[in-house]
């Protein structure tokens, strides 16, 4: 039990790096539209990012003493493919729409709409015959109020084509976070991820040499973005993800991961000197409050205080039996 507490306490400090990463590379993809265009960013960032993983496995296999059968070395080699590919194609579908998106949406309302997974793995969830605590479902709602206060600066205007274009976007991040929690225990997450975006990498070329016209010097021109969104935010975060979904729920993982909003308001302050208005504090207080609530487990609670009462009784028993025994 104490194992699992620290493997969860550890999976749930990895997805909130991931979070940490996720808000600032928000200023990243909108920074690289300046250079070069959106399929043409995903399809140089996703490649960096597989690339920059392949010395980390070299690594790891140089140090790990390789004891598996050739039987067992097949299977595990079929599912880390199927496992790249699955998370891959979703992604990519989710990266693509978004990216074209953001160069007509305010980030503010980028960010409030994408975040939004955190109703979809929910839904999806329970679709599936998946069973919600109450408390979890309270943390939803809170998150949300908290992300609304925290990303939109006045009233909401007009639906328009684009807010729905990144609303699709969102679903399948959804999507993303429940095929990443169905495979995350069955692969190597570094290998995984790097096959995820190579895959995406690959998918995007055909977007890229369609709609735009890359050049070599608007690439070079975009290094920062393309450096920051390639290594950390696809090689160092996505495979944070896949680990720390390894031992949390898709759900509390959705919550911990829409954090980035916070972490992007944050980095604003610390980076650009933006300041935060009140209701922006108070929108970043929910959020971290939610994330706080989905972590109490009441039915886990009640059987631990069952425990230590039976113990406890056991305990006592025993001293009365000593007692007895010497009179």
């Amino acid at each position: 039990m104490g194992i699992f507490l620290k493997k969860h306490a550890f999976a749930n400090i990895a997805l909130f790096l991931t979070a940490l990463i996720w808000g600032l590379s928000f200023v990243a993809q909108r920074a690289g539209m300046d250079y070069i265009g959106p399929f043409t960013f995903n399809t140089v960032r996703s490649f960096l990012g597989g690339l920059s993983l392949i010395p980390v496995i070299f690594l790891v296999k140089l140090f790990r003493k390789d004891s598996r059968t050739r039987q067992i070395k097949h299977e595990q080699h079929r599912m880390l493919l199927k496992a790249g590919l699955c998370c891959g194609f979703v992604l990519f579908i989710a990266i693509s729409i978004q990216q074209y998106s953001m160069k007509f949406v305010d980030a503010g309302r980028a960010g409030f709409i994408s975040a939004l997974y955190i109703i979809y793995v929910p839904l999806i969830s329970m679709f599936f015959g998946q069973k919600l605590e109450k408390n979890v479902k309270i943390s939803v709602c809170v998150a949300v109020v908290g992300l609304y206060l925290l990303c939109f600066k006045g009233a909401i205007s007009g639906f328009s084509f684009y807010d729905l274009l990144i609303l699709i976007s969102t679903f399948f991040y959804g999507i993303h976070i429940l095929v990443v929690n169905h495979f995350s225990q069955k692969v190597d997450a570094v290998k995984a991820s790097c096959i995820q975006f190579i895959v995406v990498g690959a998918l995007s070329i055909p977007l890229m040499l369609l709609f735009e016209n890359p050049t070599i010097n608007g690439i070079i021109a975009c290094h920062a973005p393309i450096l920051y969104a390639g290594i950390l935010t696809c090689g160092v975060a996505y495979t944070l993800q896949i680990f720390g979904q390894r031992y949390t729920s898709p759900i509390i993982a959705s919550l911990i991961l829409c954090t980035e909003s916070v972490f992007a308001v944050i980095g604003g302050m610390l980076i650009l000197s933006e300041t935060m208005a009140p209701r922006e504090i108070v929108g970043c207080v929910l959020m971290i409050s939610a994330v706080v609530l989905s972590q109490i487990k009441p039915k886990e609670y009640k059987m631990i205080k069952k425990a230590n009462a039976l113990s406890a009784s056991s305990t006592l028993d025993c001293e009365c039996d000593n007692v007895f025994a010497k009179l």
